[in-house]
Order: C-alpha cells, then sequence, then structure tokens
C-alpha cells in the first residue's frame, strides 16, 4: 500500500484514534541501542495501526515482526500514552508538505491518537530492520544519545528505559538481547550498562545461577588464551 492509498484508505481499515508503538532494543559493542526510523529531519519508533479485522495482540506481534523481520521476538508492554492533547498537526502538515502533498485538517491522522507503547528486547545481530512507506531510512541509537524526534516519542522510549531497569529486578529476561548461547561475564556486563551500576561479578554469577533459569554447556567458550568462562542458555519450559 503506498502513501497516497494509506491516506485515502486507512480510516476504513484501521481502528480509529489507536496506534502501537515499539521501543525495540538491542545490545551492541557494550551499550544499550534503541531501533528508530527517519522521517525528514527527525526520527520516531517503529509502530503501526490496527486493524478492524485483528485483535490488538495480533496487531502487536504483526508491527514488531514487520520492522524486526524475526519470527517470535520478545516484547512487554509498556503504556498507554494519551493526553488529551496528543495530537501532531504540525507534524502532519510538515510532512505533507515536504511530500508535495495537500494537507487536510481532518485527515484520519491529524486526530488525537491514543498509543499503546511497547518494549521488545532483541538479539542485535539477528534483527533485520525493515522501513515502511513513510520511512526515510533506520538507524540505531544509544539510548542515552537520542536524536531529535517526533512526537512524544523520546518520552515512551525513557519510559521504556527506566521500566527496563525495574523489570529486571525481578524477571529473567535480559538474555533476549544476547546470543542463544552466552557466557555469566557477557549476562553480567549486560546487566551493568542497564542498570548503569557496577556489580559484584562473583555475587552476580551466584545469583543468575542459583535462579535455576540457565543451564550450563558442556563445552567451553574459547576465544582467548588461558582460562575460558563456561557458556550457558536459558532452560527449556
Amino acid at each position: 500500500m503506498d502513501f497516497k492509498e494509506f491516506i485515502e484508505k486507512g480510516e476504513k481499515l484501521f481502528l480509529p484514534n489507536l496506534s502501537v508503538d515499539m521501543v525495540i532494543i538491542g545490545f551492541h559493542e557494550g551499550e544499550l541501542k534503541c531501533l528508530l526510523l527517519q522521517i525528514g529531519d527527525k526520527w520516531l519508533l517503529p509502530g503501526g495501526y490496527i486493524l478492524r479485522t485483528e485483535s490488538v495482540e495480533d496487531a502487536t506481534v504483526r508491527i514488531l515482526r514487520e520492522r524486526t523481520g524475526l519470527k517470535d521476538p520478545h516484547f512487554k508492554f509498556l503504556s498507554v500514552f494519551g493526553g488529551e492533547n496528543r495530537k501532531f498537526t504540525e507534524e502532519w502538515k510538515h510532512f505533507f508538505e515536504e511530500n508535495h502533498l495537500p494537507f487536510k485538517e481532518n485527515t484520519w491522522l491529524n486526530d488525537r491518537f491514543v498509543t499503546l507503547a511497547h518494549y521488545s528486547l532483541v538479539d542485535f545481530e539477528k534483527t533485520k530492520p525493515v522501513i515502511g512507506n513513510l520511512d526515510d531510512a533506520f538507524a540505531w541509537f544509544n539510548i542515552d544519545e537520542l536524536p531529535k524526534m517526533w512526537m512524544d516519542h523520546k518520552k515512551i522510549v525513557l519510559t521504556a528505559k527506566k521500566r527496563l531497569k525495574e523489570d529486571i529486578q525481578h524477571e529473567q529476561l535480559t538474555y533476549n538481547l544476547l546470543p542463544k548461547e552466552f557466557t555469566m561475564p557477557q549476562l553480567h556486563g549486560l546487566h551493568q550498562t542497564i542498570l548503569g551500576e557496577n556489580l559484584d561479578r562473583s555475587r552476580f554469577q551466584k545469583k543468575m545461577i542459583a535462579s535455576g533459569a540457565f543451564e550450563r554447556l558442556p563445552k567451553l567458550k574459547k576465544e582467548t588464551p588461558g582460562r575460558n568462562p563456561y557458556q550457558y542458555r536459558v532452560k527449556k519450559a
């Protein structure tokens, strides 16, 4: 569906005034990265709209698969963003003008929208981002060094960053950011990056093993001379 058709038929295809936005987080070269899409000179979160023929959950899975290329991506509900003035007339007007399209105040895109925000933890190396008809490009940004963003999307990213810090205190979910097989030093470094603080390595490893969530593999990871750490993977349910 091209953009013109999207504008003309969108109101009939999608649920009115409701959208889904995804904070897609990866871990690369020791940094937490956030996947963003570019429209003009600004960046925004990957997202989409809910077809009238699908459930909210099905729409979320579809949008995430379309944006990442992953078959079974992790995701968690984050929050509802629906302020009384959550309407982005200036942004849409500028976009239409830049693309030499007539802007109408009563277009369905210019109405107030409530968004259902989720965050997703992905394996950076396996994620194959895809841009849509509205997007010019995609890029990964350090979650602490975000560019100028459209609408209220920076607020959504910062909310996801805070929630992730809270969630890892009582849930085992950070392994979604790592390859299928990983070492405890890798997991330790990841937790330090998310929390922004130093963690005692021995105490951390004992806690992770005691959780019962991981199984140690018989083979050793041989990357450097001398002692090499064991590899682990998540135990199958």
